[in-house]
């Protein structure tokens, strides 16, 4: 089960709206979503969490780009939504699969493939997950959230979050 929220900085303090998924396909999707929740271009984090086992950080200022943190890289690419993150993280592209015209169907083989110079460049590999946070684990220090204390969190780690930034009562109203 998963837990979203928008968080939208204001010039009061922090506005919290719960947040349907369903539509979100890619980072760009959910960065559209967090746009249109914010106020004059300000900060606006979408906050990710599934059951304890991952959570993730998506934050968005303006038209820049989004920053992502995803606490365990190997526990979000297990979900959907997290494998979306992950994968911008690591640089895998779902476009980068092969399409049916390139490949050889007929069954006839006309020797074996050359070797590929770099290992990550070959054909049907793909970047490893890794082992435990990903992404930038500075995207809250300017909001009061240091690297260390983003990678320590467990359990809980959204309400940690919004103690953190002093909008408790806000994300447990929309939970």
């Amino acid at each position: 089960m998963y837990f979203a929220a928008l968080l939208a900085r204001t010039e009061d303090g922090w506005q919290a709206s719960d947040t349907e998924l369903d539509n979100v396909e890619t980072l760009a999707d959910l960065a559209d979503l967090a746009r249109e929740a914010a106020v004059d271009d300000d900060t606006v984090l979408a906050l990710i969490e599934q059951e304890d086992a991952w959570f993730g950080v998506v934050r968005v200022d303006g038209e820049d780009d989004p920053r992502v943190f995803v606490s365990d890289g190997v526990a979000a690419g297990r979900s959907s939504y997290g494998a979306m993150l992950v994968d911008e993280l690591i640089g895998r592209d779902d476009s980068d699969a092969e399409d049916l015209d390139s490949l050889n169907l007929d069954g006839t083989e006309d020797g074996e493939p050359e070797p590929a110079e770099d290992e990550d460049a070959a054909p049907g590999s793909e970047p490893l997950v890794p082992r435990g946070p990903v992404g930038d684990p500075g995207i809250l220090s300017d909001l009061g959230v240091t690297h260390r204390e983003l990678l320590s969190l467990d359990g809980d780690a959204l309400s940690t979050l919004a103690d953190a930034l002093g909008c408790t009562d806000v994300l447990e109203a929309v939970r």
